[in-house]
């Protein structure tokens, strides 16, 4: 996902690994995309050693430089091949260590599995609540004129949680009624 998410940046415009550093951790895409932000500057090396990028310039700044980066046209090819992978790859995932606790959860006595129940509801609506402040950042950023797609994304992103949050009150609902 990072090489896809960084060849998206540098399509847009040239730019230093720093500079897509921040616009990923600006978009939260750690949260979304899965991106581990420390491994950006591993993957522009990666694509300039592939040809997928090239560095432009040298910009100096004090004592520091940084290098500018721009996408070739083997990158934009290249792109173009990881969007449409991703497009077309399922992308079904299930809360699968979730499932795996449950279906041993007879293991606990009942109040320990609440607990436990409980605490997952209690991240969900961690996420629920970090993913609500980052699209209030993004409008704001925006001025309220976020894509369609972006806004289509925030709304499965939310029915994911609430669905994961009324599957949780379920399987709370079923260890209550079985003692």
């Amino acid at each position: 996902m990072t090489r896809l998410l960084v060849l998206g940046m540098l399509d847009m415009h040239p730019m230093s690994g720093y500079d897509v550093k921040q616009m990923l951790q600006l978009n939260d895409a750690e949260r979304w995309a899965g991106v581990l932000i420390g491994s950006i500057y591993h993957a522009l090396k990666k694509l300039e050693k592939e040809g997928h990028i090239e560095i432009t310039s040298i910009e100096h700044t004090g004592h520091r430089q940084k290098a500018i980066y721009q996408i070739t046209d083997q990158g934009r090819s290249h792109l173009h091949e990881l969007v449409v992978d991703t497009l077309s790859s399922p992308a079904v995932v299930y809360p699968s260590s979730l499932y795996s606790g449950l279906s041993l959860s007879h293991k606990l006595d009942s109040e320990e599995a609440l607990d436990a129940l409980n605490k997952q509801q209690a991240h969900l609506e961690e996420e629920r609540r970090a993913l609500q402040h980052g699209l209030e950042l993004k409008n704001a950023t925006m001025h309220n004129t976020i894509p369609p797609m972006t806004k289509l994304i925030f709304d499965h992103m939310f029915t994911v949680i609430e669905q994961q949050q009324v599957f949780i009150n379920k399987a709370i609902n079923l260890l209550e009624n079985d003692d």
